[in-house]
């Protein structure tokens, strides 16, 4: 802590703009090898694709089992998913190796699901809340269903 911090004349009009600009930049810069928010994104991402493509192959193997007259539709459309899930995760991988960013484990405190990273040489760990996790899945599962959909109503023009 300088000697100025503390001193509430330093904030008031004494201080030029560009000066204070300047100050603020300087406390507020981020680690050189600090995740933008561009890649937690793709951190978020790589979490939950796994997750998501667990769920399908449980409801594959469900319908499968199943005695509906339209499990094998059932079984093609959720295969679709399932393939561009996967495309998606090998994609999201992909780049992250490309900036250098690994994911090196998940560990759980009460309701939030931790994931340690090192991105450029910085490790820092990356939370999301169950219910979070949740409803992010549900939100994805109703893209990719209808981008499949839009793509099925498209062929049958």
């Amino acid at each position: 802590m300088s000697k100025l911090e503390g001193n509430v004349r330093w904030q008031s009009k004494m201080l030029l703009t560009e000066h204070q600009e300047q100050y603020e930049s300087r406390n507020n810069r981020k680690p050189e090898g600090q995740a933008t928010p561009e890649e937690l994104t793709m951190i978020r991402d790589y979490v939950l694709l796994p997750h998501l493509l667990t769920i399908l192959q449980n409801c594959l193997e469900e319908v499968q089992n199943s005695s509906n007259v339209l499990k094998r539709v059932f079984a093609a459309f959720t295969q679709l998913l399932m393939n561009r899930v996967t495309k998606d995760m090998y994609s999201v991988k992909r780049e992250l190796s490309r900036r250098n960013i690994k994911i090196l484990n998940d560990e759980q405190a009460e309701l939030v699901v931790y994931h340690r990273f090192v991105c450029r040489g910085y490790e820092d760990r990356f939370g999301m809340v169950r219910e979070v996790m949740r409803s992010e899945l549900s939100v994805r599962l109703t893209k990719y269903t209808n981008e499949i959909t839009a793509l099925l109503k498209d062929y049958g023009k």
